[in-house]
């Protein structure tokens, strides 16, 4: 187990890709730090599963994101997979959900990253893996806050690459498609409602039609993904932005 002996935290890993992550992780040996709301009875037995600790921060505030880095401690790993949705028309969308999707898909990831990077540069390695998504490659409409802060995340990890790679630590995004979980779940009433659509209609004309595959993309793909930018053999891999979306940014 290549990563016996690293401490990895995962954000949002308490379900969907970032469980699957952290399983992935726990398979090689890191030791796990989860973070993200749940039933606290589940969360225990996670914690049971992975034999790792829980912190949970509101993740939309500086006080919580330092909040969470103290309660991790030093990471070798960093995964900011965190993140939250809400799709409306512009002249609709409510400003309460622009500046809490800006803050926990975007903002938290500066903050998380700027208190692990001094450790990961005093230990000569870590790995900052930032989950992003097709929408920092492409945009879709009635998603302004989402496409943005995914677009900012890209950015982030590409600035973060340049200025750590003399440490030995590397800065990649994975940029899956739909992914199956509770955050593309509860955005299927919002669709058809926005644009006046059947579940199936929204699920096969909106979520999976650039996806030329037809498939959503599973959790324990990015898991794997996220492994291999933890190999060493990947220590020559960073600022890049990983596509995982079925072919749909191919065109």
């Amino acid at each position: 187990m290549f990563l016996s002996g690293k401490r990895a935290l995962v954000t949002g890993s308490t379900s969907g890709i970032g469980l699957a992550v952290a399983r992935a992780l726990h398979a090689e040996g890191a030791q796990i730090v989860l973070s993200g709301f749940g039933d606290e009875t589940e969360i225990e037995r996670l914690c049971e599963e992975l034999s790792a600790q829980h912190v949970a921060a509101d993740l939309t505030t500086l006080e919580g994101c330092e909040a969470l880095m103290s309660g991790a401690g030093p990471v070798d790993i960093l995964v900011n997979n965190a993140g939250m949705q809400h799709v409306s028309p512009i002249e609709d969308f409510p400003t309460d959900k622009w500046d809490a999707i800006i803050a926990l898909n975007l903002t938290a990831a500066f903050h998380t990253i700027r208190l692990a990077v001094p450790n990961m540069k005093k230990a000569g390695w870590g790995r900052i893996i930032n989950t992003a998504s097709a929408h920092s490659k492409v945009a879709s409409p009635f998603k302004s806050a989402y496409n943005a802060a995914k677009h900012g995340l890209d950015g982030l990890t590409k600035t973060v690459a340049l200025e750590v790679a003399p440490h030995g630590v590397t800065a990649n995004c994975i940029s899956p498609g739909y992914v199956w979980t509770p955050l593309v779940e509860k955005q299927i009433p919002d669709t058809m409602a926005a644009r006046g659509l059947t579940r199936d209609q929204v699920i096969n004309d909106v979520l999976l039609v650039k996806q030329a595959t037809r498939k959503f993309v599973q959790p324990e793909e990015v898991g794997a993904l996220a492994v291999f930018l933890c190999r060493d053999e990947a220590q020559n891999v960073t600022g890049a932005n990983w596509s995982m979306d079925g072919g749909w940014t191919a065109e």
